[in-house]
């Protein structure tokens, strides 16, 4: 590990960004250029303490998640992500596995959608970036980042969602992860994570061995959040051309109790992303 060359890359890469860069505002007047220090840890989810230590070359070594989310939150291209990789010590993500990378246009477009909870996924269901609001609806994408194993896991997750809902729900994740993990043989993650969830989930278990096949699209979703109660909303995903990610968007219609909740969940959120935020 570089520290030194780490802690120089870190400094100038805070250093080109602007918070509207970021969806964050700007705030009272800025003595120097580029985001701070806080700022960036908290978009990366880590202490402010152990950001400023890599910045001064006296941090302990980040794991390869902790790399990812620097990489996110710095707005790295592919380029800069893999030399931050060898800048630490680590080999870079491989290239045939669906990318960990988000790359710095999609974040912009999360980072415009002010008014919508939206999130960057694998298409197997890994959280890569999610803006405030999603944060807000779903909860932070924390150590366990991946939506299917928290569905069949979590009971938090299956909360989420009205009792009547959830079966059609564990048949759209298993659905999709077969369809998944039949496209992209050489990919061991997806097929990983069936293979564990077999184990750990009798209900996921008899719908995989069901052997329903459909890749997620657009569709009407009901959230049951604990705030602001019932929302109805609808579920747009786009597709990053070659990088097997999923751009999520949940909107309101105009007019209707569920967009004035989501106005409420819009509060909720920019107040979950303060710089103060751990």
């Amino acid at each position: 590990m570089n520290r030194a060359e780490l802690a120089d890359f870190l400094r100038r890469s805070r250093a080109r960004l602007e918070p509207s860069d970021v969806g964050l505002a700007a705030g009272a007047r800025r003595r120097t250029p580029g985001l701070r220090r806080e700022e960036v840890a908290a978009l990366a989810g880590m202490s402010v303490d152990y950001y400023t230590r890599l910045e001064q070359s006296r941090g302990p070594r980040p794991s390869r998640q902790m790399l990812g989310a620097l990489a996110r939150a710095l707005r790295l291209t592919g380029d800069e992500r893999n030399h931050l990789f060898h800048l630490a010590g680590e080999e870079p993500p491989r290239a045939e596995s669906a990318s960990a990378h988000v790359r710095p246009g999609l974040l912009l477009i999360l980072d415009r959608l002010h008014d919508a909870p939206a999130q960057v996924m694998t298409d197997y269901g890994d959280v890569l970036a999610q803006n405030a609001m999603a944060a807000a609806l779903v909860g932070e994408a924390g150590t366990e980042r991946n939506v299917v194993r928290r569905f069949f896991t979590d009971p938090r997750a299956r909360a989420l969602f009205p009792p009547e809902d959830r079966p059609e729900h564990a048949r759209s994740h298993v659905a999709n992860l077969r369809a998944v993990t039949a496209a992209r043989p050489n990919d061991p993650a997806p097929a990983a994570l069936a293979a564990e969830l077999r184990t750990a989930s009798e209900e996921f278990a008899t719908l995989w061995d069901s052997h329903e096949v459909a890749v997620r699209r657009a569709s009407t979703k009901r959230f049951q959040h604990p705030t602001v109660g019932l929302l109805d909303l609808d579920c747009e995903i786009l597709l990053a051309s070659g990088d097997n990610q999923l751009l999520i968007v949940h909107t309101a219609r105009p007019g209707t109790d569920t967009h004035e909740r989501l106005q409420l969940l819009r509060v909720l959120g920019l107040q979950n992303m303060t710089p103060a935020h751990p």
